[in-house]
Order: C-alpha cells, then sequence, then structure tokens
C-alpha cells in the first residue's frame, strides 16, 4: 500500500507577510498609500502633458502659482518617500 508524501511547507510555516496581515498589521502603512496616490496623481498630470500639453495642475491653480508649486513639492516628495517605501518593501521579502 502507497503512502502520500507530506507536504513540504505545512500551514505553520507560512511566509512572514501573511503572519503579519493576521495580527492586524500590513507592510504598507495609510502613508504608504497617500504616497502612492500621490504619485499616480504626478504620473497622470505627466501623462496629460506628454500626450496633450495640458498641465492639469497648473490649469486647476494657475501657471507657476504658489499652490500649484505647492502641488509640485508635495509630489515630489512623495515620489521620494515612495523609495523609502520600497526598500522597506524588500526588506521584508528577504
Amino acid at each position: 500500500m502507497a503512502t502520500m508524501n507530506a507536504p513540504t511547507m505545512e500551514r505553520r510555516h507560512l511566509p512572514e507577510r501573511r503572519a503579519a496581515v493576521r495580527e492586524g498589521t500590513t507592510l504598507m502603512t495609510g502613508l504608504d498609500y497617500l504616497a502612492m496616490a500621490l504619485l499616480i496623481v504626478g504620473g497622470l498630470n505627466w501623462a496629460m502633458v506628454g500626450l496633450l500639453d495640458i498641465d492639469v495642475v497648473a490649469t486647476l491653480f494657475g501657471p507657476g502659482s504658489p499652490a500649484s508649486r505647492v502641488v509640485y513639492v508635495v509630489i515630489g516628495l512623495a515620489a521620494l518617500y515612495s523609495i523609502y517605501t520600497a526598500i522597506k518593501l524588500s526588506r521584508h521579502q528577504h
């Protein structure tokens, strides 16, 4: 009579990410998601500039206005923060 092979990975040895989610913590915080949303907005704005020569931020807040400059700086800070997030996530995977 043949026996079945035991699974190579038991349920108690699941990757760390699943355990973190089960415990109520996630690898990405609200700030990470906010930075991601700002990067998406910035990317879409650059797509509009490249494809249609329309700068949505400048259209909404005025070209060169302090408000549009603040939006550009905040999106740039989100990009810098996302570099940190990418490094943080890559360290959790190893």
